[in-house]
């Protein structure tokens, strides 16, 4: 019976370890996800090897060469299970893995004891059994560290960068249009998903006062500053005047990807009148990215928007009642353990527009939670654990005295 627990215990752990591993293997689209596939795939063939160990352990007794084969075989075991058990309490959100993982681990562990037991009469092998198993462990934590670890951790941010043309007027010279090169830079050695890319040109009017402006009025302009992206001038002879959106398009569609060690460049034409009553342009753009080496997302489906009655959250609505274009797609974990042990999830954007701009605002939540507000920490883990970030771009001005001068 001793034999047949033991079998067990390496069967119900080899077996899915395995399949896991096989999956990560060919299905991971980083290399550190193959490697980690690999190296599941690599401790299941150890302890199915192990088994074999374990039966001519048992059947022929002390004059058994294999006793070492098993007492590495279940070592693996009780390693795996131990790291599999960490993983899914730290990472899990399905309560049953982590019991299951821990009974294998306490079984693993009564098999690695049976088997160190069954060596007692050939005391070499157990020394041998330990020199191999502790290097092994050590070789495994320092290349962990420095090829699946660190590489995780790297940081890495795309630019964008904004690039004004020179303006071309309309044949009847009642209208112009401005040429913008619109360029992400990818240095990284890290591809990125695209959840939202988008490029809006403000107009704006200037205007100057003689004297300065009445510090009381000051003051509760410059409280304004950090609730919107626009740029608000520090001069207090200049007086603020809100823009005016003129123009916004998505300039990579979603789900697009943005390749490492890549460069690439899309041109925005933004028209207008010649009698225009702006005194210059703004250009801004923003890209919302998920790093590729922690998420797999779908395909987009079709957009739907606020107007029509989709229900949209109040932290993505804004203060005011601005329209609103949703888009989402299916996330899933970049790993098969976690793809298990997790809930399945979904990406949604939200295009905000309102008078004085536009911007786009990602969030990642399991099905059915994404109208829930989440405190700051949780958020910041959710961004840390997908790569998510935002890369903001401008404002790029553009006087328009020239430009009308012309007409």
């Amino acid at each position: 019976m001793e034999m047949v627990g033991v079998v067990l215990v390496l069967l119900l752990t080899a077996l899915p370890v395995g399949w896991c591993g096989f999956q990560d293997f060919s299905e991971a689209l980083t290399f550190p996800g193959c490697v980690t596939g690999a190296a599941l795939m690599v401790a299941a063939l150890i302890m199915l090897v192990g088994v074999a160990a374990v039966v001519d352990c048992w059947l022929r007794g002390p004059i058994s060469n294999f006793g070492i084969i098993a007492l590495i075989g279940t070592a693996v075991a009780l390693l795996t299970n131990v790291a599999l058990l960490f993983q899914t309490w730290r990472n899990g959100e399905k309560i049953g893995y982590p019991i299951v993982i821990g009974l294998l681990v306490l079984g693993s562990l009564w098999a690695v004891v049976s088997v160190w037991r069954r060596l007692e009469e050939v005391p070499t092998p157990k020394r041998v059994g330990l020199a191999l198993i502790f290097p092994a462990v050590l070789a495994v934590a320092n290349f962990s560290y420095q090829y699946l670890y660190q590489p995780y951790r790297r940081e890495a941010v795309p630019l964008v960068q904004l690039s004004v043309g020179k303006a071309m007027f309309s044949e009847d010279r009642k209208a112009f249009s401005v040429p913008v090169d619109i360029k992400v830079v990818n240095h990284s050695d890290v591809s990125f998903y695209v959840l939202g890319a988008e490029f809006h040109a403000m107009g704006e009017s200037v205007q100057l006062s003689r004297e300065d402006v009445p510090r009381v009025k000051w003051r509760e302009e410059a409280e304004q500053w950090a609730n919107v992206r626009e740029k608000h001038p520090m001069s207090r002879r200049e007086v603020y005047q809100p823009g005016q959106l003129v123009a916004a398009q998505q300039w990579i569609p979603a789900g697009n990807w943005v390749e490492a060690n890549d460069e690439s460049v899309t041109r925005s034409v933004v028209q207008l009148a010649v009698d225009t009553p702006y005194d210059k342009l703004a250009f801004y753009a923003s890209l919302s990215l998920a790093r590729k080496d922690r998420l797999v997302v779908g395909g987009f489906g079709e957009p739907s928007y606020s107007w029509k009655g989709v229900e949209v959250p109040k932290w993505a609505r804004g203060k005011g009642n601005d329209d609103v274009i949703v888009q989402s797609a299916e996330v899933q974990e970049n790993s098969t353990i976690d793809r298990r042990t997790r809930k399945s999830r979904r990406v949604t954007t939200y295009w905000r527009f309102n008078p004085h701009g536009v911007d786009v605002a990602a969030a990642i939540a399991p099905k059915g939670e994404e109208d829930r507000m989440y405190d700051e920490p949780t958020n910041r883990d959710v961004r840390n654990r997908y790569g998510l970030l935002d890369v903001l771009a401008g404002p790029v001005e553009q006087p328009l005295g020239e430009i009308k001068s012309r007409r």
